[in-house]
């Protein structure tokens, strides 16, 4: 669509922009931009009013979760689809971890045919083992080729020896591997026997099995260990806790080609928020302590961590009407991420608007080695306008899907993604 946004607050991480001005839209590219713009011959056009909005790139999300295939009762892809531009994304990275496995070109290919005309765009990862059970590594090479932004397989590598042969095989190919340091299953089977809660004073007072951080130090450790043996280039995804940000901290210090991401919600709520028992927060991993929070926010702050993942994980209300240490872990997040980072964040003015727009856009892109949006002239039209005083209050309909397993839902929400521009694949 042909758009004239009037008056609105340009923001680009890329370029450092951060000012007032018009933006004309044409046959996809961005046309012209200035202070303000003579557009007395703009005809056919859509006319914007973009006064108090944000006009950005639109937002890179790392990696989630789709309901579609195998589990459709959850959130189909076109619904996660529409939740994902109702947050301002205009890039999705899929987990392969569905029913079956995106472990073969034929799935990934399917994957790609069924959202060929949709929008935002998807950057399905590829299995790095069969199934995604990792047990024994997929043909990796052949899958290379078949549209993948990069191999991940959403689930911990718990075999030290395949780890090592997966960094020596991927190493000719110049896609990103995306690794989450765990030592546990994340399904419901093993919820009871290896933890909870991060352990703490709140998983004391609340009862709940505590889950140590060397739950996930341990094996970042034996990770950054293969990495620097091999300097194979690593994503670290979800972490954590506190530690895990001072050993990340020294390996980029010691060189090694590591980048590392956090969910949205680990950088909002802490184990001291738990005390409603409210199965929306379960997660895997689970939320850190206010000391995990505190590191985790500064880590991004100083660059240790690259940028803000939402891992969005959809589960029916009856899945998640248990109790909370039973609850299957995930909660969606796409339709909220922006508009409450943003007020947490922004509004509060410890992070200044470009700054969360790195973290959720330009080096999400970076991780992932594609190129990141900008606000250029004959640049592609990857945009998105937000409102970050547009009130809303987050409900089915409003979230755009049947299911609402969030601690946000029936909460008022301010901020709104009302347009957004995607380019055509």
């Amino acid at each position: 669509m042909d758009s004239w946004i009037r008056q609105v607050r340009i923001l680009d991480p890329l370029t450092q922009r951060d000012h007032l001005g018009d933006v004309l839209v044409r046959d996809g590219k961005i046309q012209a931009l200035g202070g303000s713009l003579d557009l007395a011959s703009n005809t056919g056009g859509t006319e914007i009013d973009g006064r108090g909005c944000i006009l950005a790139p639109g937002l890179v999300d790392l990696y989630s979760q789709t309901g579609e295939p195998g589990h459709e009762s959850r959130e189909t892809l076109g619904q996660l689809l529409a939740a994902a531009a109702k947050g301002g994304f205009t890039r999705v990275g899929i987990l392969p971890n569905t029913v079956p496995a995106m472990d073969h070109p034929a799935q990934v290919a399917r994957l790609l045919t069924q959202a060929a005309m949709a929008q935002p765009q998807i950057l399905p990862w590829g299995a790095i083992t069969q199934g995604a059970q990792g047990q024994r590594l997929t043909d990796l090479m052949e899958l290379s080729g078949a549209g993948i932004v990069g191999f991940c397989d959403g689930y911990p590598l718990g075999d030290g020896l395949m780890v090592q042969r997966l960094l020596e095989y991927t190493q000719p190919l110049s896609l990103p591997l995306a690794l989450w340091p765990c030592d546990r299953a994340p399904d419901l089977s093993a919820n009871l026997q290896t933890g909870t809660c991060r352990e703490g004073a709140d998983a004391i007072r609340l009862g709940l099995l505590p889950l140590p951080a060397t739950a996930e130090t341990i094996p970042l450790s034996a990770l950054l260990e293969q990495v620097a043996a091999c300097l194979r280039p690593v994503h670290l995804m979800r972490i954590s806790t506190a530690r895990s940000v001072d050993l990340i901290r020294t390996a980029k210090a010691r060189g090694l080609p590591i980048t590392a991401s956090v969910t949205w919600l680990h950088l909002l709520l802490s184990t001291a928020d738990l005390a409603s028992y409210a199965p929306s927060l379960r997660l895997a991993p689970p939320l850190g302590t206010p000391g995990d929070r505190e590191a985790l926010i500064r880590g991004l702050e100083d660059g240790t961590l690259d940028a803000i993942a939402v891992d969005h994980h959809a589960h029916t209300y009856e899945e998640k009407a248990v109790p909370f240490s039973v609850a299957p872990p995930g909660a969606i997040g796409l339709q909220l991420a922006l508009p409450v980072l943003w007020h947490t964040f922004v509004a509060t003015r410890r992070w200044s608007a470009l700054q969360l727009w790195s973290y959720l856009s330009l080096q999400p892109a970076q991780c992932l080695g594609i190129a990141p949006a900008t606000l250029q002239i004959d640049a592609p039209a990857n945009l998105v306008l937000f409102d970050p005083n547009h009130p809303w209050t987050a409900t089915p309909a409003t979230l755009g899907c049947a299911v609402t397993n969030t601690c946000y839902g029936h909460q008022t929400i301010r901020g709104q993604a009302t347009h957004l521009w995607v380019p055509a694949v």
